[in-house]
């Protein structure tokens, strides 16, 4: 071989090579990124000058070939690519891409590994990570050119000469590292492949056989896409997963490039919704899946990919997030999810309400977060509703379809499961005669059950807000709807659900007492707390049996304080000592506690069976409305079994005495 030249590589700085060995070694993998996309980039180019110079050899759809060479203790990429000459491998290799290593080392010795995005632009000089000595084997596309050969051993020596390479393309080989023999492992270059370059356009075999995927979903047209082509790419990305719910294609090459697939998964307990699912490729190649200051933080739970070239790669993270193209992106992104949440709540409102349990988190924290997307999705914010609403009024113009109506099927207001759900504004129109800029709403249907039993009983219509991230959005709500009261089912109960027309005639000629008064009196003396607000009223129902006998009630505020504090992880064991306990004179129970008060044996001044047994009701019944609210501790629960089992003992006692 003859020997063109020998020389250094110009260095402006200190030595880089060093560095690139030790400092960038959680990052070492990233080589064959690199190369590949160089080779990628190679094959590309051949293709555009064929079709306007003469090319040597043939241009087919051009591939890659890795081979290991455990022997040796080489690893080698190949391509059928455009090639170079001396000349271009001395401007290419010695100036171009070494100075675009420099810039990336100095960008990279400014912050920690972990501020870069990706590691791009270290390029071709990415291979001295892993290699003691690199070769260069290279014939360039055109017809007369000379095949060089070059060689650099980690040092800024290089040697350039003639080679007796016949293909056209480029062979870059690597002598690797004693403690990088990792990457002479067929299985690690499979892995690393599918990681980063399964979705390139151009084929890539080791040893032969083809590793990559090729096929990127998310670069065509969704036309010509069909939803089990969506499912297919959602199940490779993540294998035994749930199916997604929906999906969102984006594709715009204006103000900036950006193609992906967004899906939106079903949320299960363990999604950490402060990390980012989303994968974030350039050009096809895998760059990173940390996309937080990319994607809206309202979206971060959603799966799948986006590839934009306009994203700016080698920046810190803090520079990411206040470039202007990535707001921009930002922006687009929750605008897209926006108009295909808007296109399924018009045009298949039965999915829209059947995928609500899971995304209606992500739309409720956008609203939050987020002023564009609240006013693009505020008018599609549903809540279930004690309402039977059925289905909407039908158009005069109906579609049948073999299964029925396909209009009803698709614009219904309730789920699969049959529950109904409406808008706010909905809600408002509807109850504007019975309770105008009221609403009723329930937190937890579990123990506020017997309160949305009371409210439906008298025609009240009440919302469920009952996800974790309701306390917040309905602070939100009020914000939006200043005009209108929040009221949950279980504070202050509503004038609309108290009889004022049952009779507080006079029972006790000596003292002058009603009945309600002395169920108060009666309640006082057996609870024996002094702060504690007793109210005596009859609640309306039509079956008095189906009616909290006694209910514990807190203001408004003084719920949500309570239920904020518990979402700080602080102890609510205990209400607040002020809280009030209102004792229902209609239930069939507080009557016959009041019959058992006014019989002769309580009415002796002494410490009765009889008296006793009706202070324990009272205060069993306390502990009952207590538990109800969550509101007994430890120790209060070991109080209310003892007394649980008196009162059960003095029951059968009586039963058969």
């Amino acid at each position: 071989m003859t020997v063109l030249e020998q020389g250094n590589i110009n260095i402006h700085t200190e030595n880089i090579f060093p560095i690139i060995k030790k400092s960038l070694y959680s990052s070492h993998e990233i080589f064959l990124r690199e190369l590949i996309s160089n080779a990628v980039d190679a094959i590309s180019k051949v293709k555009m000058v064929s079709y306007s110079e003469d090319v040597n050899g043939e241009v087919g759809d051009g591939e890659i070939q890795i081979s290991i060479d455990k022997e040796n203790n080489t690893l080698s990429v190949t391509d059928d690519g455009i090639g170079m000459t001396a000349e271009e491998v001395k401007k290419y290799i010695n100036q171009v891409a070494f100075s675009s290593a420099e810039e990336f080392i100095q960008k990279y010795q400014a912050g920690s590994d972990q501020q870069i995005i990706g590691h791009f632009g270290l390029g071709f000089y990415s291979s001295f990570m892993v290699a003691d000595r690199v070769e260069i084997d290279t014939l360039s596309y055109r017809p007369d050119a000379q095949a060089v050969h070059w060689v650099c051993d980690g040092s800024p020596a290089f040697t350039l000469e003639d080679s007796s390479r016949t293909q056209r393309g480029t062979t870059i080989t690597l002598h690797l590292q004693e403690e990088e023999k990792e990457y002479l492992e067929p299985e690690r270059i499979k892995q690393l492949v599918k990681k980063y370059c399964d979705f390139m356009p151009i084929a890539i075999k080791l040893d032969g056989e083809q590793i990559n995927r090729q096929k990127a979903l998310w670069r065509q047209s969704p036309k010509d896409l069909s939803n089990e082509d969506y499912l297919e790419f959602y199940r490779y990305l993540y294998p035994y997963q749930e199916e997604p719910l929906l999906w969102v294609h984006l594709n715009t090459d204006y103000p900036f490039l950006l193609n992906g697939i967004l899906y939106f998964p079903k949320l299960r307990p363990d999604i950490d919704v402060t990390k980012s699912q989303i994968k974030l490729f350039c050009n096809q190649v895998y760059v990173s899946d940390r996309t937080e200051d990319i994607i809206p933080n309202f979206l971060l739970p959603m799966r799948g990919v986006i590839d934009s070239p306009d994203i700016p790669l080698n920046v810190s993270r803090t520079s990411l997030q206040t470039d202007r193209t990535v707001r921009r992106i930002s922006d687009f992104i929750a605008k897209k999810v926006a108009d295909r949440l808007k296109s399924l709540y018009r045009e298949n409102r039965q999915k829209y309400i059947d995928c609500w349990q899971d995304i209606g988190t992500f739309v409720k924290f956008g609203c939050i977060n987020d002023e564009k997307f609240k006013n693009q999705v505020q008018d599609i914010i549903i809540f279930k509703t004690t309402a039977d609403l059925g289905s909407p009024e039908q158009p005069e113009v109906q579609v049948q379809s073999e299964s029925g109506d396909a209009w009803q099927e698709a614009n219904q207001s309730t789920s699969n499961t049959g529950d109904s759900y409406t808008t706010l504004q909905e809600y408002l129109d509807r109850n504007q005669d019975r309770h105008e800029n009221q609403v009723f709403y329930c937190s937890d249907p579990v123990t506020q059950a017997s309160f949305v039993e009371l409210h439906k009983s008298q025609g009240l219509e009440v919302l469920y807000m009952d996800s974790f991230i309701d306390p917040h959005f309905i602070s939100f709500l009020e914000k939006e709807y200043q005009d209108v009261k929040f009221s949950r089912v279980d504070a202050e109960i509503d004038d609309k659900l108290i009889d004022k027309d049952q009779d507080s005639e006079i029972v006790d000629a000596s003292s002058q007492k009603t009945r309600n008064e002395q169920l108060k009196e009666l309640f006082q003396n057996a609870i024996n707390q002094p702060q504690l607000q007793i109210r005596t009223e009859a609640v309306k129902g039509e079956d008095p049996n189906s009616t909290p006998p006694v209910m514990i009630l807190l203001p408004e505020s003084m719920r949500r304080l309570r239920d904020m504090s518990a979402m700080m992880g602080q102890d609510i064991s205990q209400l607040p000592d002020n809280h009030i306990l209102l004792v229902n004179t209609s239930h069939p129970l507080i009557k016959n506690l009041a019959e058992l008060s006014q019989s002769s044996i309580i009415q002796g001044g002494g410490s009765s069976p009889s008296k006793e047994l009706a202070n324990m009701l009272c205060q069993h019944l306390y502990d009952l409305a207590l538990m109800s609210q969550k509101g007994v501790d430890a120790e209060g629960m070991k109080s209310f079994v003892e007394r649980s089992n008196q009162v059960l003992t003095r029951l059968t006692e009586k039963a058969n005495g």
